[in-house]
């Protein structure tokens, strides 16, 4: 009798840990050759602020729900440190948007460009630098 009450807290344990998930989006570990990457650069200087609250609970989800089905995944990067600790960082924060689809990006920022901009001021002072690249290569050093 105590082997089975045992083995069902156990069968019951490992039920609970693999419930306990989130429900956070998941992507692969590595972006797909041929996605496209907004990088979203907030270069650092004197008299510069950056609420990374607001841009990481508020900007960025808000940005994400108007890409809509175009946007495979997001990362948000804070800068800490230049290239030695003498350094300054170069960007406060970088934010990156993996899309599908360039051209739907373009559409839907222009036709949401009030509602961007004027979000931009309730998190930074600075303003962004924009690039747009296409993932030629992704290679990972952990190799099975």
């Amino acid at each position: 009798m105590k082997t089975k009450i045992k083995f069902l807290l156990l069968i019951l344990s490992f039920t609970v840990l693999i419930g306990c998930g989130t429900n956070e989006v998941k992507h692969s570990a590595n972006p797909e050759i041929g996605t496209y990457k907004v990088a979203i650069l907030y270069p650092n200087g004197e008299n510069k602020t950056f609420d990374m609250n607001y841009y990481e609970k508020k900007h960025m989800p808000m940005m994400a729900g108007l890409l809509g089905d175009n946007l495979k995944f997001y990362e948000i990067d804070k800068g800490i440190a230049g290239r030695t600790d003498s350094d300054k960082v170069s960007f406060v924060a970088m934010g990156y948007f993996y899309i599908n689809d360039v051209d739907e990006y373009n559409r839907v920022i222009a036709q949401n460009i009030d509602t961007v901009r004027n979000d931009i001021p309730k998190y930074t002072n600075i303003q962004p630098i924009i690039q747009i690249s296409e993932i030629k290569q992704w290679k990972s050093n952990h190799i099975k």
